[in-house]
């Protein structure tokens, strides 16, 4: 008889700073909840919105804290930062590849992928410059037009321009981009910060709001009358596409609380589109996948017209892997399960760690 393989250990990093917190919570637990125990040791890792890494057992003690109380987030009066309590960091060692599913700033910008490469840490998804471009807006926007994606128009905004001088700053959007217009932070996500402007007014407020969680701000031409077309790539360098999926809510845009609040807010997969056109989107976001160099998974998502147009709006690197989420959902559709997706996206990281040059 031969003897049991043995489990490898994988780290779910959660939490974090971000104003995504509380989304990155619901993913561990699912994933911890659906993983194959009988290949994978799940090992949670929290990091608190004061950005303390906790060790494994303090983790576990704050989500039974989390059950207990129906609490949505890590908080801890003390500590602030990575280096607050080093046993957690020193616990990496002991892991066999981590599972990041940490959203926003220090999560899926590069950050924490660049702290798992010094530290020879395998892990899922995206590397330090697909990462860093994915979770960067007007980057990416930027890269995408160079390289003949359709993206909608924009102007991009520093802090230091619009405090030293806000009227050109709108003045040019306005000539630019007019009205209405979407302002967002060019790092962020779930559309925290994200305002719809129709006038010098709205812009105004608009862009004030956005520099609350960045310091550099998109203003964008609103694609009107769009569908909110998404679709899920799985993969390292030769990813597939999912079918697509869309997206259709209550409000003028697909804000916070559509995402995560409004029952009126329905996920349909496979989307109503024209079998043409769901090939041309699925085509285009696994080009704009590799172009980025992009590893494991990504959702990209795309705004369709009226007459059938389409751009590409943005490729994000860590989407919502709750049980529920889009990403999950289309794959699910496609004929992978949840628990069989995680498995393949921990096959895939340990895959590229592999391919590591080593001299």
């Amino acid at each position: 008889m031969n003897a049991r393989r043995k489990r490898l250990r994988v780290g779910v990093l959660f939490g974090g700073r971000s104003a995504e917190h509380e989304v990155s919570v619901v993913s561990a637990q699912g994933v911890m909840a659906a993983i194959d125990t009988a290949r994978f040791q799940p090992v949670p890792i929290g990091v608190t919105r004061q950005g303390t890494w906790l060790t494994s057992a303090q983790t576990e003690l704050a989500l039974q804290r989390i059950r207990a109380e129906h609490l949505r987030s890590l908080d801890e009066p003390l500590g602030d930062g990575l280096l607050y309590r080093t046993a957690a960091l020193a616990g990496l060692r002991r892991l066999n590849i981590v599972f990041p599913l940490i959203h926003g700033p220090n999560g899926e910008d590069g950050t924490l992928q660049g702290l798992l490469e010094l530290a020879g840490v395998p892990y899922v998804g995206a590397g330090v410059a697909a990462s860093a471009l994915g979770m960067d807006k007007g980057l990416q926007k930027t890269f995408f037009r160079h390289h003949g994606f359709p993206v909608v128009n924009d102007v991009q905004v520093r802090a230091s321009d619009w405090a030293r001088d806000p009227l050109a700053i709108v003045r040019a959007a306005e000539a630019t981009i007019g009205y209405p217009a979407f302002v967002k932070p060019a790092n962020g996500g779930s559309s925290l910060g994200t305002s719809k402007a129709r006038s010098r007014e709205d812009l105004d407020a608009a862009i004030a709001e956005a520099f609350r969680f960045d310091r550099k701000v998109l203003v964008e031409r609103a694609a009107e009358g769009a569908r909110e077309v998404e679709v899920a790539v799985l993969g390292n360098d030769e990813p597939e596409a999912s079918p697509c999926g869309e997206i259709t809510f209550n409000g003028e845009f697909y804000d916070y609380r559509a995402k995560y609040d409004d029952p009126a807010t329905v996920l349909h997969i496979p989307a109503d589109v024209p079998e043409a056109l769901s090939d041309r989107l699925r085509q285009t976001a696994i080009e704009a996948y590799k172009s980025i160099d992009c590893s494991g998974l990504a959702r990209v998502d795309f705004f369709v017209m009226p007459d059938g147009g389409f751009f590409l709006n943005e490729v994000n690197t860590i989407p919502g892997f709750t049980p529920m989420s889009m990403y999950p959902k289309l794959w699910e559709h496609a004929g992978l399960s949840y628990s069989d997706l995680i498995t393949r996206l921990i096959e895939l990281g340990l895959e590229r760690f592999q391919e590591r040059p080593r001299a």
